[in-house]
C-alpha cells in the first residue's frame, strides 16, 4: 500500500509539472516551488518549536483562523508556519500577520516529509479538514508530535471506510486528537476503532460571527446598498452558470432588485463577461475605486455593480438584502455562512449534500434550495415584495449560525496542552 501511495503522489507531482504551461494554477504551484528549501532553511531557526498549520486552500485556512488567533493570544511568542496545498490559498495569505513564514507544502514523498520535520521541529501541528498526505502524517506520528485535524468530517462513502482504505485509515491514527464536526462522523470513525475523537462542531460558525462582529463596513457596496430603497442582491462566489440563471431569473422579475455580482474567478474574460449579462447600467467596482474610469455617483446610479476584487466578499454581505451563493451547479457550493452570519437569506444550488450547514439553514428557514431559474425567480420575487417574509429568513440565518457557534473553545485548550508539555526545541 505505502508503494501505492508513494506512486500516487509522484503521478500527481508529474502532473503538474506537464499541465503548468497550461494551466495558471499549476504554473503558480511549480514556481512556488522553486527555492523552497532554501527559504525554509534560512527561515528555519526561527520556526523552532512552532505550531505549524496546515490548509489546503483559502476557505480551508479561513476555517483554521479563529483556532490560530486564540493560540496566538495564549501565547503571542509562539512561532507559526503557515503551508498550503493550492496557490490560490499560498496567494492570498503569503503576508499573514500572524505567521512567522507561509509555504507551500512540498509534494508528499517520504524524504520531503523527514526533512521538513528536520527543518521546522514543529511543537504541534493542526491540520484543517480534507487535508490527508500519507508521508507527512506518517512521519510527524513517527517522531512523537502531536498533531489534530479540526472541524473534519466524514461520510459512508470516503476511501476510510471503503476495503481499500487502509493507507486512509493509517492516516487517521497517526492525529492524537481528530475534532469533528457532527455526531455521524463520530459514530464512523468509532466503527473503525478509532477512539480519539471529539464533537467539537465547525469553526467556520466562529470565524464568520467574529467577521460580523468586527463590523467594518466595505465602502463601495454600502454606497451602492443606500443609493435606494430598494432590496440589494449579492451573488457571490458563482461561476456561468450560476450567472446565466441568474440574468434569466432577473428578467422575468415584477420587481427587479439591484444586483452585486461577486465571479469566483474575477479574472477579465469571466468580468467581462457577467457585465455584458446583467441587468444595465453596470459599473465594474476596481474602474471606480482607481479613479477616472467612474465615481461613486455611478456606482450609485448602476443596476449591477460587479466587484473585480478578492478578499472582500464575506465583509460585502452585510450590505445585502438577500444572497445568492454559487457553485451549487457544479463541484458543490461556497460559503453560506459568510452571508447567514450578516443575518442575510440565501439561496443556492442543488449540489449541497456535502455541506451540512446548507441543510441546516434549510431546516431553519434561513436558507432555500433552487434547482432552475423558475425557483430562483420565485423566490427572488418573494422576499423582494415581501420584506417581512425576508426579515424573518435573515433572522433565522444569523439564528442558525449563532447556535452552532462555539468550535474554537473546545479545540483550544486542548492544543495548548499538547504545546505546553513540549518546550521550544
Amino acid at each position: 500500500m505505502r508503494a501505492l501511495v508513494d506512486l500516487g503522489s509522484r503521478f500527481w507531482a508529474a502532473a503538474v509539472r506537464v499541465a503548468s504551461p497550461f494551466h495558471s494554477k499549476a504554473r503558480a504551484r511549480v514556481n512556488g516551488l522553486l527555492g523552497m528549501w532554501e527559504r525554509l532553511e534560512a527561515v528555519a531557526p526561527k520556526l523552532h518549536g512552532c505550531l505549524w498549520m496546515h490548509s489546503a486552500s483559502v476557505g480551508e485556512f479561513e476555517q483554521g483562523l479563529p483556532i490560530l488567533e486564540a493560540i496566538k493570544a495564549e501565547r503571542p511568542e509562539l512561532p507559526v508556519l503557515l503551508t498550503f496545498q493550492s496557490p490560490s490559498g499560498f496567494e492570498a495569505r503569503k503576508h499573514h500577520p500572524l505567521a512567522t513564514h507561509v509555504e507551500y507544502l512540498p509534494t508528499d514523498t517520504a524524504r520531503n516529509a523527514q526533512r521538513l520535520i528536520d527543518h521546522i521541529r514543529p511543537a504541534a501541528v493542526i491540520w484543517v479538514k480534507y487535508e490527508f498526505w500519507y508521508h507527512y502524517l506518517d512521519t510527524l506520528h513517527r517522531s512523537g508530535i502531536p498533531t489534530f485535524l479540526v472541524s473534519a468530517i466524514f461520510r459512508p462513502d470516503q476511501p476510510f471506510f471503503r476495503w481499500y482504505g487502509s493507507a486512509w485509515r493509517h492516516m487517521l491514527r497517526c492525529f492524537k486528537q481528530v475534532f469533528v464536526q457532527d455526531e455521524r462522523s463520530r459514530a464512523l470513525l468509532s466503527d473503525l476503532g478509532l477512539g480519539s475523537v471529539s464533537v467539537a462542531g465547525d469553526t467556520r460558525f466562529d470565524r464568520v460571527l467574529r467577521i460580523a462582529e468586527e463590523g467594518a463596513t466595505v465602502p463601495l457596496a454600502k454606497a451602492f446598498h443606500e443609493a435606494d430603497p430598494g432590496p440589494v442582491l449579492i451573488a457571490g462566489s458563482t461561476w456561468p452558470t450560476d450567472e446565466d440563471m441568474i440574468a434569466k431569473a432577473l428578467n422575468g422579475m415584477r420587481t427587479t432588485p439591484r444586483l452585486l455580482v461577486v465571479p469566483h474567478e474575477p479574472t477579465g474574460t469571466a468580468v467581462d463577461r457577467v457585465m455584458d449579462l446583467m441587468p444595465a447600467p453596470v459599473v465594474r467596482w476596481t474602474l471606480v475605486e482607481t479613479g477616472p474610469h467612474g465615481n461613486m455617483q455611478d456606482v450609485q446610479r448602476a443596476n449591477t455593480l460587479v466587484m473585480d476584487r478578492t478578499g472582500l466578499l464575506a465583509r460585502t454581505y452585510q450590505h445585502a438584502d438577500m444572497a445568492y451563493v454559487g457553485g451549487g451547479f457544479g463541484d458543490g457550493i461556497h460559503s453560506l455562512l459568510e452571508a447567514a452570519a450578516w443575518g442575510v437569506p440565501v439561496l443556492f444550488g442543488p449540489r449541497h449534500t456535502k455541506f451540512a450547514e446548507a441543510r441546516g439553514l434549510i431546516d431553519a428557514g434561513g436558507g432555500h434550495e433552487v434547482r432552475s431559474e423558475a425557483e430562483l425567480r420565485d423566490r427572488l420575487d418573494h422576499w423582494t415584495n415581501d420584506p417581512e417574509a425576508r426579515r424573518a429568513a435573515g433572522s433565522a440565518a444569523r439564528n442558525y449560525v449563532q447556535a452552532h457557534a462555539g468550535a474554537t473553545s473546545r479545540i483550544v485548550p486542548i492544543v495548548l496542552r499538547s504545546l505546553s508539555s513540549r518546550p521550544d526545541q
